[in-house]
């Protein structure tokens, strides 16, 4: 997508690797942010390459890298009722970007007949070693033959993002359901941080959705948006690495009450921290 026209919305930093500066700019027609320049796919790899990527490994060396498993877990008894609330009959489950492969475990000992796609060697590897079957490119997959298709902070990653949902939607069996996790950036945590906000995360988030935005991208290949969900745990999680890129330090306790704060206003505006995306087709 060009960002030629498009309104400058805010210049962020990439405080977490390269240090480098990038702009934002708003599509109107979408209610959604791009992110400018986007690094050339063959550079994308080194923007990746920080601690702060935890979703990589399966480290637990510091507080918050315990306080992120612990919740994750959570988390994954949370994704697994909401795919079996969806499609009881269970069946073939793709999780795009699948990391480590703990969803996909979590998932595969609930019955489900599971593959993923995860670019990263190094936790692809790890989910290897848990016996998670991986496919190189989702191209390879054939027409409507799966049940479920979840991306778990993923969709932001994708260069391509129209060519992606055409193929999710390709993908998907006529009665399938599609769940999409992606950060919002009319959260109230994001207009706090500003230029700090951990969410924006350039230039590997290449979008910043809104709800419109998905609802609009997906009628465009005839899917509609049937439930969206909160996830109010990305509040305190993003709040905290805001606060390490704007102070240096994690300051648990303020970051706490920022994220308490985001959700609590959320109540009220419907904009939490990170939205999940329940679609299906029409």
């Amino acid at each position: 997508m060009n960002v030629l026209n498009k309104k400058h919305f805010l210049t962020v930093k990439d405080h977490s690797v390269s240090k480098e500066i990038f702009d934002l700019y708003y599509d109107e027609e979408l209610d959604m942010l791009i992110t400018s320049p986007q690094p050339e796919l063959e550079n994308l790899g080194k923007y990746y390459e920080s601690e702060d990527y935890i979703s990589h490994t399966d480290n637990k060396r510091s507080l918050f890298e315990k306080a992120y498993h612990f919740v994750k877990n959570i988390a994954l008894q949370n994704k697994l009722n909401l795919i079996n609330s969806e499609q009881p009959k269970k069946g073939k489950l793709l999780d795009i970007g699948a990391g480590t492969g703990d969803f996909l475990l979590t998932a595969k000992n609930n019955g489900w007949e599971t593959i993923g796609v995860e670019p990263s060697d190094r936790a692809k590897n790890t989910a290897k070693q848990k016996g998670i079957s991986f496919v190189e490119e989702i191209s390879s997959l054939e027409n409507n033959s799966l049940d479920v298709i979840t991306m778990w902070h993923v969709l932001e990653h994708v260069p391509d993002l129209e060519l992606q949902i055409q193929e999710l939607k390709r993908l998907l069996k006529p009665t399938g359901t599609l769940i999409v996790a992606v950060p919002n950036y009319k959260s109230f945590d994001a207009d706090h941080y500003q230029t700090f906000w951990a969410a924006y995360d350039v230039p590997i988030h290449f979008w910043h959705f809104s709800k419109k935005s998905i609802q609009v991208l997906f009628e465009r290949v005839d899917m509609k948006l049937e439930k969206i969900l909160p996830m109010k745990f990305d509040s305190f999680y993003v709040s905290l690495l805001s606060e390490k890129y704007k102070t240096g330090k994690m300051n648990y306790i303020k970051a706490f009450f920022i994220g308490l704060k985001s959700n609590w206003k959320a109540s009220k505006t419907k904009e939490f921290s990170s939205h999940i995306y329940v679609l299906k087709n029409k």
